[in-house]
């Protein structure tokens, strides 16, 4: 292995750990009859969106990163 590709390695591991992280951090979507009326009660009194929405950006750059070293590794061991 090159340099390069154990850089690459080190960083494809950081990018998926990071993104379990991050997935796990985001609230869960509400489902069923239970979720309509407290969907419905979120509406009127609000949710906490600011650290939903930074969660969301953080997810899709650290999946940007993932998807981006997974090709360049497939590229470089063939």
């Amino acid at each position: 292995m090159a340099v390069g590709e154990i850089i690459l390695t080190v960083l494809h591991v950081i990018f998926s750990l990071g993104l379990i992280a991050v997935v796990l951090l985001q609230s869960g979507k509400s489902a069923g009859l239970s979720g309509a009326i407290a969907g419905g009660a979120e509406t009127f009194f609000g949710k906490k969106k600011g650290l939903d929405d930074f969660l969301a950006k953080i997810t899709v750059f650290v999946a940007i990163g993932f998807a981006a070293t997974s090709l360049i590794l497939v590229v470089l061991t063939r």
